[in-house]
């Protein structure tokens, strides 16, 4: 090994991640903790071939930035005044529960009371770097917990930093000299300087400067970076901390346009990066003094793994927390972090503690984060082992998170909707438009507010949570919806609402096409394919455009395809009744459906919802034909019933009818519906041909318009 060329050592580093990386998936670890692994080994513990720290410690410094841009990049500021209260009450109690008993503790095992003071505040403190990256990989980050720990995590590391600023102060030889009050002074009037000059950009200069740069996204992106590591750099030259910088860099891009394109394109990078700072971290760690501290270590470790959790969960109780969250922020706090380490070594430095103390609590860092980081991951199986005796800390009535809820017992309910993200969204403003009673589920309160504000019903709560199932409306659902990305919840609602024996139908959204398949055999009613069923319709599209469009036509007319969506108000209607020639002067000139192209439709085709229209005319027509086909019926029409619906209707067992063909009846033409399906006794005909015959007491399927169904319902039994 060449230990004057970084390229060469880093390149090693890199290579051992990798490996050690392959072995973490074989044996199901998280490559966080093999990352940690990788730097143990090449720190001075192991290998010690690392002598250029200051690379690696530089890209593990703007990976930190980066990861705390992108948190504050992702914060809604009106999630502070969700979480604002209950992160700062968790914050402070826990520091303050923590360092009282962890002295006591520390003092008990022998320790002086500079030592014990040491150790104490070093347990209060739990590293944000590593649980928002946990919180992130398990998409948990935008969950209730999950904001919470982030909340107090941050009031953690302003604590952390104002413990390190108060050490340098005080330790050196000119803070003897300054009164204290100056000092405070000094540093409060630096924090509030920062926040101005920062809310003053947001206000004046981002937006302005984010729209003009957005016209490149590769200057975009650079800016991000850039920004992130300027104001990274600002907090540190203020004395306070490059993550604080980096985070409020990440705040002040909140409010535009375009943080969800600057966090999609910085993930990766930042993933990268943060291996450096596991790594970093790992090799750090000397571990030459801690043969003697292995009993104190196991006592430490056991109060920071399960007292710290206990401390957040009971406060949390206290105000009103359900404790399954308060038990999974909890977790988020049962480890020490970089800080605890850092504020050790300066205490080192200054001749506070000994080398002894500093082993100790080398230790219990690696200890706690190896042992949380398994507890986090497997939060869901632990809170289902421990859910019983947890109860002790849940009131009776939760009202913070009851207060989220918009549901009443007395409504109607058409569908419960499991998951409020992009697609779940999606679908409920599509159900909320045919007029549905929707109930929407979800586990991030500003997403719930977004929706409630709207005017739909909304429950807070997670689906992994075994008793949220007994909260949800199942009983008087017609359908229960699940858009989460998680194949084992899905099935554990579908089962749910089957063991129960609930009338509730079931529709379930697949990842892939295995789980499609798995869906439909566990009883799923209807399975989405999102990604498979868009590819499939726009390669239909495609492909129909290429069929019915030509390529070359040297004439000033257009061709356009245009989709009939199911709320539009041609749907159902017959093209002779629609007035697409006399506003628009446009022509159809085929209609595409299930894969079937219908070339020169004649007056009296029906179109329907999920059509594909090849329509003719001159561009600005177009427009205007397009405008008209999907044209949303209007309340009016919404509240008169003239809609497009599906019914079942009955023949008579005398029936003037059976023996005709369906082509002799003219249903189309003489009622304005058409026959889709025919149930005969236990046998079902779907699609059937104008020559099907019917039969005395048939169950005939229509499809129509809402008067036209009506009134040959009126006529049942035919």
């Amino acid at each position: 090994m060449n230990h004057d060329n970084a390229f060469v050592e880093i390149a090693a580093i890199l290579s051992l991640a990798t490996l050690l990386g392959l072995v973490g998936q074989k044996l199901r670890q998280p490559l966080l903790i093999m990352f940690l692994a990788t730097g143990i080994l090449v720190g001075p513990s192991g290998f010690s071939f690392v002598e250029n720290y200051q690379q690696i410690e530089l890209l593990a410094h703007i990976g930190i930035a980066l990861l705390l841009f992108i948190v504050g990049l992702k914060l809604d500021l009106g999630l502070i005044r969700v979480t604002g209260p209950v992160a700062l009450a968790t914050g402070m109690g826990q520091i303050l529960f923590t360092s009282i008993i962890g002295f006591g503790i520390a003092v008990a095992l022998g320790m002086s009371f500079a030592s014990a003071a040491y150790v104490s505040v070093a347990l209060t403190f739990s590293s944000t770097i590593i649980i928002v990256k946990l919180l992130s990989d398990k998409k948990e980050i935008d969950s209730l917990h999950g904001q919470i720990a982030v909340g107090f995590l941050i009031v953690q590391d302003i604590a952390a930093i104002l413990a390190l600023v108060g050490l340098t102060t005080f330790g050196s030889q000119a803070a003897r000299d300054d009164p204290v009050q100056g000092t405070l002074l000094i540093i409060a009037a630096k924090g509030l300087g920062f926040l101005g000059a920062i809310a003053l950009l947001m206000k004046h200069v981002l937006p302005r400067l984010t729209r003009r740069l957005a016209r490149s996204q590769e200057t975009l992106i650079l800016f991000a970076i850039s920004w992130a590591v300027l104001l990274g750099a600002a907090g540190e030259l203020l004395g306070f901390s490059k993550e604080v910088g980096a985070f409020l860099a990440g705040v002040s891009l909140a409010s535009t346009g375009y943080r969800d394109s600057i966090g999609a394109r910085l993930t990766t990078l930042r993933d990268f990066l943060l291996l450096f700072f596991f790594i970093d971290l790992g090799a750090r760690l000397d571990w030459s003094m801690v043969g003697s501290q292995i009993g104190s270590s196991v006592v430490l470790s056991l109060f920071v793994l399960i007292g710290n959790p206990l401390i957040v969960l009971v406060i949390m109780g206290v105000m009103g927390y359900r404790r399954r969250t308060g038990f999974l922020a909890g977790l988020t706090v049962a480890q020490i972090s970089e800080f605890s380490l850092i504020v050790a070594a300066l205490g080192l430095k200054i001749g506070h503690i000994t080398q002894e103390t500093m082993g100790l609590i080398t230790l219990v860092g690696v200890v706690t984060i190896f042992a949380s980081t398994y507890m986090i991951l497997y939060s869901g199986p632990l809170y289902r082992w421990l859910a019983g005796p947890l109860r002790i800390f849940e009131k009776r009535t939760p009202y913070r998170e009851a207060v989220v809820d918009s549901f009443r017992e007395t409504q109607s309910v058409d569908v419960v909707l499991v998951g409020l993200g992009r697609y779940g969204s999606g679908l409920a403003e599509y159900l909320l438009r045919r007029e549905k009673s929707v109930i929407g589920v979800d586990f991030d309160p500003v997403s719930l507010e977004r929706w409630r504000a709207r005017g739909m019903s909304v429950l807070y709560g997670d689906i992994a949570d075994p008793e949220m199932h007994e909260q949800l409306p199942l009983r008087k659902a017609r359908w229960v919806v699940s858009t989460i990305r998680s194949k084992e919840l899905s099935l554990c609602l579908l089962r749910h609402v089957k063991s129960r024996g609930y009338r509730s139908r079931v529709a379930l959204t697949a990842m892939n096409q295995e789980e499609a398949v798995l869906f439909v055999k566990a009883g799923a009613h209807v399975v989405f394919r999102p990604f498979t069923d868009a590819a499939e319709q726009a390669a239909d599209a495609l492909t129909h455009a290429m069929d019915s469009l030509p390529g070359h036509v040297d004439w000033p007319i257009t061709f356009r395809e245009v989709r009939i969506r199911s709320e539009a108000s041609v749907a159902g209607q017959v093209i002779k009744d629609i007035p697409l020639r006399s506003m628009t002067g446009v022509s159809i000139l085929a209609v595409s459906r299930a894969g079937r192209v219908h070339y020169d439709p004649k007056p009296d085709f029906r179109i329907y919802p999920g059509d594909r229209l090849v329509v003719m005319g001159s561009g600005e027509d177009l427009g205007q034909a397009e405008t008209l086909l999907n044209e949303i019926k209007d309340g009016g029409d919404a509240q008169s019933g003239d809609r497009f619906i599906v019914a079942e209707i009955k023949m008579a067992d005398d029936s003037p009818l059976a023996g005709r063909t369906l082509a002799d009846v003219r249903f189309r033409q003489e009622h304005d519906v058409t026959v889709v399906g025919i149930r005969r006794r236990e046998n079902r005909i779907t699609t059937p041909v104008p020559t099907e015959r019917l039969a005395a007491g048939d169950c005939l399927l229509v499809i129509g318009s809402s008067g036209a169904v009506e009134a040959l319902k009126r006529r049942e039994p035919l």
